[in-house]
Order: C-alpha cells, then sequence, then structure tokens
C-alpha cells in the first residue's frame, strides 16, 4: 500500500460500505414492524367491566393515565358492569381486533364459567393476554367484640372445631374470592364454618362490625381503615407472605400452611387476533408504568399492587388460577344462577 493515500481509501471504503447497504435501506419494513411503528392513531378504549369506583376500576384509570404518556394517545375507560364482569368481557370479545379495544380481566370474571351455566365468550380462545397489572390481597379479620380470644389463625381453628360448624363467616358474595379462600381454608384445616352471603362487600363489612357476623374474608382495602381503628383484628393475609401495608399479620403459609396462596388480581387481554406486535408494545408500557413509583403508591391507596407479568407468564397464571379455583367451586357446588 506504499504510496497510498490514507484519507482517498477510507473514501472508498465508505463508499463500497453505502454501497452495498443500499439495497438493505430501499427494502419495506415488515408489515409487523410498521404497524406497530404507527400505532396507535386513535383514542384507545379499555372496558371495565365492574362499576366505576371499585379497585378494578381505579386501578385501571390509574394505569390508563400513565399508559398514555408513552402511546401518546388518551386511554378511554368505558364502565360496563354487571355479572361478574362477563358482560363487559363479552362485549371486548367481539371487538375488532387492531389495538384499540381492551378489557381488564379482575378474578370473578376468571372464574365466572365455573359458575355461570352460560357466559359470552370463551375465555382462552377469544382474548390474548396483554400484562397482569395489579394483585389485591385479602385478609382475614374478626370483630374482637363477638371473637375476644381470636388473635391468630390457629385460635380461629380451635374456635371454629370447637364450635363444630356453629360459626357464621361472610364475604362479598356467593362465589366471592373471600367465599373461595374461606372454603378452601376449611378444607386445608379440616374446620367448618357457614357461609352467609352478602351482596357486596359494604353490607357485608356493616355487618361484620355490628356484630350479625363475627369473621369474613376480604379485600384488604374494604376492611384496612377498621384494623387501624381497632374495630377489626386481622388473623391473617391470604398472599403467600405478609402485606407490607399490615406488617405485623402473618399470611396462612406463615401460620403452619405452607403453600397456600389467595391472591386476586387485574390483568388486561386483547381480543383475540390483535397483531403481537401491539399485544407487545402495550405490555411493555404496562410494565414501565408500573415500575413508576407514583404509580405504585396510587395503586396502593386502592388496596392494590403492581405485579407486572408478561404475556406468556399471564396465560400461565389464568390457566393455573382457572383450574385451582375451578375445583374449589365444583367441590362446594357454587353457582351464581
Amino acid at each position: 500500500m506504499n504510496g497510498t493515500n490514507p484519507s482517498a481509501l477510507r473514501s472508498r471504503t465508505r463508499r463500497a460500505l453505502l454501497s452495498l447497504a443500499a439495497p438493505l435501506l430501499a427494502l419495506p419494513l415488515l408489515p409487523g414492524a410498521a404497524l406497530a411503528q404507527d400505532y396507535p392513531t386513535k383514542p384507545i378504549t379499555l372496558i371495565v367491566p365492574f362499576p366505576p369506583g371499585g379497585p378494578t376500576d381505579v386501578a385501571s384509570r390509574i394505569v390508563g393515565q400513565k399508559i398514555e404518556e408513552g402511546l401518546g394517545q388518551p386511554i378511554i375507560v368505558d364502565n360496563r358492569a354487571g355479572a361478574s364482569g362477563t358482560i363487559g368481557a363479552a362485549l371486548a370479545a367481539r371487538a375488532k381486533p387492531d389495538g384499540y379495544t381492551f378489557v381488564m380481566l379482575a378474578t370473578p370474571t376468571l372464574l365466572a364459567d365455573h359458575m355461570y351455566a352460560t357466559v359470552n365468550y370463551k375465555l382462552f380462545e377469544d382474548f390474548e393476554p396483554v400484562a397482569n397489572v395489579y394483585d389485591l390481597p385479602i385478609v382475614l379479620v374478626v370483630n374482637p367484640k363477638s371473637l375476644p380470644g381470636v388473635k391468630t389463625l390457629q385460635d380461629l381453628i380451635e374456635k371454629a372445631k370447637a364450635e363444630k360448624g356453629g360459626l357464621n363467616y361472610t364475604s362479598a358474595g356467593v362465589g366471592s374470592f373471600g367465599h373461595l379462600t374461606t372454603e378452601m381454608l376449611k378444607k386445608v384445616a379440616g374446620f367448618d364454618m357457614l357461609h352467609v352471603a352478602y351482596r357486596g362487600s359494604a353490607p357485608a363489612v356493616t355487618d361484620l362490625l355490628g356484630g350479625q357476623v363475627p369473621i369474613m374474608f376480604s379485600d384488604l382495602i374494604a376492611v384496612l381503615p377498621h384494623i387501624q381503628s381497632g374495630d377489626l383484628h386481622a388473623v391473617a393475609v391470604g398472599t403467600a407472605k405478609g402485606v407490607g401495608m399490615l406488617p405485623e399479620v402473618k399470611s396462612i403459609a406463615d401460620q403452619g400452611f405452607p403453600g397456600f396462596d389467595a391472591t386476586s388480581w387485574g390483568a388486561m387481554l386483547a381480543p383475540a387476533g390483535t397483531p403481537k406486535e401491539i399485544v407487545t408494545r402495550v405490555s411493555e408500557e404496562l410494565k414501565k408504568a408500573l415500575a413508576d413509583a407514583d404509580v405504585q403508591k396510587r395503586l396502593e391507596g386502592v388496596g392494590t399492587f403492581a405485579a407486572w407479568q408478561s404475556p406468556e407468564q399471564l396465560a400461565e397464571r389464568m390457566r393455573n388460577d382457572h383450574e385451582r379455583w375451578g375445583q374449589v367451586i365444583r367441590e362446594n357446588n357454587i353457582t351464581r344462577d
């Protein structure tokens, strides 16, 4: 290379590389890549199949506001309540799979096909999992005036065994997650209690405070103020580990029943056939939103905890919980019809 001008050599090399790259640069984007790049171009509807003001609704609005920043389009929350969320879920199942309609699935809707004779969708055929969004802990509480000697889970079990089925407990309703969890606990621990169902948490908590029914397995947010005031005593939490809001309360698993885990949750789904690139994009935006400290704090304010899972992890969770809690429903002949 004697006598070769280094500058000229670099110039020729650069031109050669550019000539090789030119055909690649001229290729069009793959359809999926172009779709993800352009999406979204209009507002997105998030169907919440429960009434305004509840944990699923509020969590959806908190997270929706945050992912608007990354997606660059408004998230419109559309409440379509009724029949354990099946009305809203059926509406979402029939929506066009173009990435502009999603639904927030909660545990009652996941299990509805076990308790209703018919639902107007097929859970594992009509939806694409997008991401788990939040976990909703539940807590076993007693009225300390009605059961003054019950301080721990073992105390409650011994009391129930001594009463030989004479203790009553309540929940937010037939087939509610509190109902199912108590039935599972009864089987695992070998004791009995009678379920007194109410229509919703509010009337159940009212009668719990009044002493008409001494025991309840409830969403944490519904009873937390009464635990803090001393009007109710928390015996155990259903989650595998303790809950930060109740650091002194042990889980059922940590009170003699290893592996016991009862956690309600909420997740975003899309209609089946929604392009994978869009599902991935929205899932990643949810992951970023749920990592935000302010979002986490606001979610905790309504008794939920940020708990992102990928589409694949969510699909596995859906199938596992659908079968596990379905078995509890079948064994106890629980129906909503």
